[in-house]
């Protein structure tokens, strides 16, 4: 038994020294330098406005035709909220969002109603 825990602490400390220092130096070189941060593109309060219109428009078309979503409307309430608060990409995505929605309605009467 003397015989097989010294068996033991052997394969343990070639383990334990396999795992050295040594080994993740060679890992941290070998790793890749890390890319420069590139900044996010920041959202024009042009584009913010431009946008909002489009969807204020496309939500009236849909309105008049009686194909308003529910959803397209909800995000056009966003669009104006983050755009009272100058969050423009906010804006700027539910105005999308609004107006994709507003043409998907008007696309739908085009379909034949289901009986």
């Amino acid at each position: 038994m003397l015989e097989s825990s010294r068996l033991w602490c052997i394969v343990c400390a070639l383990l334990a020294s396999a795992c050295a220092a040594p080994a993740h130096e060679e890992a941290r070189a070998s790793a890749p330098a890390p890319a420069p941060l590139v900044a996010a593109p920041v959202a024009s309060a042009d584009e913010a406005r431009a946008l909002l219109a489009q969807a204020e428009t496309d939500i009236q078309r849909a309105r008049a035709k009686r194909a308003l979503w529910l959803k397209a409307w909800e995000s056009l309430l966003a669009a104006r909220k983050a755009a009272a608060a100058s969050d423009f990409s906010a804006t700027i995505r539910h105005a999308r969002i609004a107006s994709e929605l507003a043409q998907l309605g008007l696309e739908q009467l085009a379909y034949p109603a289901v009986k």
